[in-house]
């Protein structure tokens, strides 16, 4: 298990687990209310007939006050607990969704630490290297290098424009940029690292879309995500499958949460999915456009 992923768990465990007691608290207090009322109201009726019960009326509303002090201050204790537990599973999720939209592999819990950005940017056969990978035409990078100038400035344009034209930045094309302008390796590892728009490998002829917000993730967004990751056979520290037909993408949300949970495959959404419904969604992009010939259907 990822790092940012055990992260994402835990914190959403403990964020559901303040959110219960808060409310367990919230309705066990309403129901208290009245009974606390009507017991006080008792008690003063029966001071005004005999005064020697005005102890007991004061130990009653001393208990009342102690337990009402006493829920407030778990309740705003489970507040700050809440809130902490809510922005980790937050940034454990932008981390995971970033590194994943990246193409570069998540740091495992143990696992050695990859080599260095840049250097797949330099030298032949780095980390991002994809053997699979088609080979590609650079002369679109000098085309948008004349567009946008040579400076450091450029790099986000430049970038932006690799990104839509193959739907990924290749090595080939981010070298040539830093043989054509004043971008840096450095540069551009920083800038496509930090926006999750950019991807470092190969995006595959579908993108699945499985919306990880609130609503679906309580609702088993990470069961089907596993699930579409097993059917295709997707290994571990990598979003696409080995056909480079289907890239699967968490995303924060996609504007749907009454069908929670919800997935995209393009263009079509499909909702209130459970792993088995998720995986036949996928059966009607393999009925409407055949695999590559030679390819294995994933089992």
């Amino acid at each position: 298990m990822t790092a940012a992923r055990w992260m994402s768990r835990v914190a959403a465990g403990v964020l559901l687990l303040a959110v219960a007691v808060l409310f367990a608290d919230y309705v066990r207090a309403r129901l208290q209310a009245p009974r606390d009322a009507a017991a006080v109201l008792a008690l003063q009726v029966k001071v005004e007939a005999d005064r020697t019960a005005a102890g007991a009326l004061a130990a009653e509303q001393d208990r009342i006050t102690r337990t009402r002090q006493s829920r407030k201050r778990r309740g705003d204790a489970l507040a700050i607990v809440a809130i902490v537990a809510a922005a980790l599973f937050i940034t454990g999720r932008k981390w995971e969704i970033a590194r994943r939209s990246s193409g570069r592999p998540v740091v495992h819990v143990g696992a050695p630490r990859e080599a260095p950005l840049t250097e797949s940017l330099v030298q032949p056969g780095g980390p991002n290297d994809s053997p699979v990978a088609p080979a590609i035409d650079t002369a679109f990078v000098d085309e948008l290098v004349s567009l946008h100038g040579r400076s450091k400035e450029a790099a986000i344009p430049v970038l932006q424009g690799i990104q839509s034209h193959y739907r990924y930045l290749p090595d080939e094309a981010l070298r040539r940029v830093c043989e054509l302008t004043d971008v840096t390796p450095e540069q551009i590892a920083g800038t496509s690292t930090f926006y999750a728009r950019f991807r470092r490998s190969p995006v595959g002829d579908h993108v699945i879309r499985v919306c990880h917000g609130t609503a679906c993730h309580v609702s088993g967004a990470r069961q089907i995500t596993e699930e579409l990751r097993r059917h295709l056979r997707i290994p571990d520290g990598s979003d696409t499958d080995a056909a480079r037909r289907f890239t699967i993408d968490e995303v924060a949300c996609v504007g749907c949460c009454s069908l929670a949970p919800v997935m995209m495959v393009d263009d079509q959404t499909a909702g209130r999915l459970t792993p088995n419904t998720a995986v036949a969604a996928l059966a009607l992009v393999h009925e409407t456009e055949p695999a590559p010939a030679g390819a294995t259907e994933p089992a």
